[in-house]
């Protein structure tokens, strides 16, 4: 049966440059054909974290060294990470489906995530953005009017506003593409409050799990793939009694939760994120995996689901 699948895919997954990232979505382009074959319905949302702080970096760079160049606004950069990430997702898979002798089109369209103006994330600054610095970088950087953060063992990034996603403002673009049998990359979501009919982008970056989940809830997705670099969710992660997880309910992920067994801004936002689509209708399932094993996991032989 055909089922309505959104996958949420990592900036990270994307690499740090545009050479890795040419080269990550070969890999991304032969997992998601596999996925087409049974003719499910199939948005591809991303993250954009090193990407956006890449080009805000050299944004900032160009205009310091020349006055003339304008400064460019967070917004912005979000804006051209989709479509870059967008022009190099469409073609990888593209050229993989017809490969396969599968006539499929792709489609990348530019995202805007509404949030609401006085969320209180813009009061503290808490996503990665860009690259890792060490802590003697990251105090530089720090000196220089940058919110800096050790980001989960893994080395200092600069942080930026996360607002809480409310709305996905091209749903019916989106809904309109699959409907007349289009794949669509979506984007990482550019935020934006509302001021009448104006909308306004701020400086900031929606979590790519919160947003991907909002996006499948609206849209009315069966399944949300949160991709991620283990093929399971753990419990007691790298510890002695380390135990993966296959099925949880959202109120076991709730109590792992409390528990303090995900890591902020690791497994933390992915397992809140696979609850609030979970719980947002009976009959939806969410399921954290590795890229190459999304088939997999919705057979029901690898990953961790949840679902009620």
């Amino acid at each position: 049966m055909k089922k309505r699948i959104v996958l949420a895919l990592g900036g990270n997954a994307l690499g740090n440059t545009l050479v890795e990232q040419m080269r990550a979505v070969k890999t991304t382009a032969t997992s998601i054909a596999g996925l087409l074959r049974g003719g499910d319905e199939v948005v591809i949302a991303h993250g954009n974290g090193p990407q956006v702080g890449m080009i805000n970096m050299a944004m900032e760079l160009a205009h310091k060294s020349e006055a003339t160049i304008p400064f460019i606004p967070m917004s912005v950069c979000v804006a051209m990470s989709q479509g870059y990430i967008g022009y190099d997702l469409q073609n990888a898979l593209r050229e993989e489906l017809l490969d396969r002798g599968q006539s499929v089109p792709v489609a990348s369209i530019i995202t805007q995530t509404l949030v609401a103006e006085d969320d209180p994330a813009f009061k503290k600054p808490s996503k990665p953005i860009g690259s890792f610095y060490t802590e003697e970088e990251a105090k530089e950087m720090s000196s220089r009017g940058y919110d800096m953060m050790e980001d989960a063992g893994r080395g200092w990034r600069r942080v930026v506003a996360s607002p809480k996603p409310i709305d996905i403002v091209e749903k019916d673009v989106i809904k309109a593409l699959l409907a007349a049998g289009q794949v669509v990359v979506a984007g990482g979501g550019i935020p934006v409050i509302a001021q009448g009919n104006h909308l306004k982008g701020v400086s900031a970056v929606v979590d790519k799990d919160l947003a991907s989940a909002k996006m499948a809830e609206i849209i009315d997705a069966d399944y949300l793939i949160i991709l991620t670099a283990v093929e399971k969710v753990a419990v007691n992660f790298r510890k002695d009694n380390e135990r993966w997880l296959d099925t949880i309910t959202p109120d076991e992920a709730q109590k792992y939760i409390e528990e303090g067994q995900f890591a902020p801004g690791s497994m933390l936002p992915k397992v809140q994120a696979a609850m609030q689509f979970a719980t947002s209708r009976p009959g939806r399932k969410a399921l954290i995996t590795l890229l190459e094993k999304a088939e997999e996991g919705i057979a029901g032989t690898t990953g961790t689901t949840i679902s009620l």
